[in-house]
């Protein structure tokens, strides 16, 4: 399978069982699938970017941006949150998370999207220019993120404002901006 292979495109309706899928595939578990499916509903979390990755018609990865917010009564511009990013098993290390990510940018720059966050793999999303320590940026995450991985919650800006559009703790759509979803999962058992 070659890169030129894959089709990225918008989602619809109509492939919401797909996204539940591969979502269910690429974790191993239905958390990130019932998240997708009720950021999907949450009128907070618009405008969204999701893309859906196809391999000869078959659904094997998929993006989602969220907005992010600013969490204190301010001017609120445009700015996203990627979270989650999943590729079926089968399909990882093809690089096709790498084209979910950049189609989706650029989908994010359309809009008017200002700044990009993610908590993620401290490896891999800078391969994708994503800074780590976002908090030092002056970005803290909606809820304390243990010093250990302050690297893994990053930021990246997208429009030539980017940073000059201010600082601030980021607040996300009603449905991330939950402590569950910043959480050590480890930690819970």
């Amino acid at each position: 399978m070659k890169t030129e292979d894959i089709l990225v495109r918008e989602t619809t309706i109509s492939d919401f069982e797909d996204i539940m899928e591969v979502e269910k595939l690429a974790f191993g578990y239905n958390k990130e699938a019932k998240l997708v499916a009720e950021l999907l509903e949450d009128n907070t979390a618009g405008p969204i970017v999701s893309l859906l990755a196809f391999h000869q018609n078959n659904a094997v990865g998929h993006i989602l941006f969220t907005r992010a917010y600013f969490d204190e009564d301010k001017e609120q511009p445009m700015m996203h949150i990627l979270a989650p990013l999943a590729v079926k098993p089968e399909y990882q290390r093809r690089g096709i998370g790498g084209m979910l990510i950049k189609a989706g940018i650029q989908k994010l720059q359309a809009k008017g999207s200002n700044l990009v966050f993610v908590l993620g793999h401290k490896d891999y999303y800078p391969r994708y220019s994503f800074i780590p320590h976002a908090s030092h940026l002056g970005y803290p995450a909606p809820y304390p993120i243990p010093e250990e991985y302050s690297d893994c919650w990053m930021v990246q800006e997208i429009s030539k404002k980017g940073f000059e559009i201010g600082k601030g703790k980021i607040r996300c759509s009603d449905v991330l901006n939950k402590p569950e979803h910043w959480r050590d999962e480890e930690s819970d058992r």
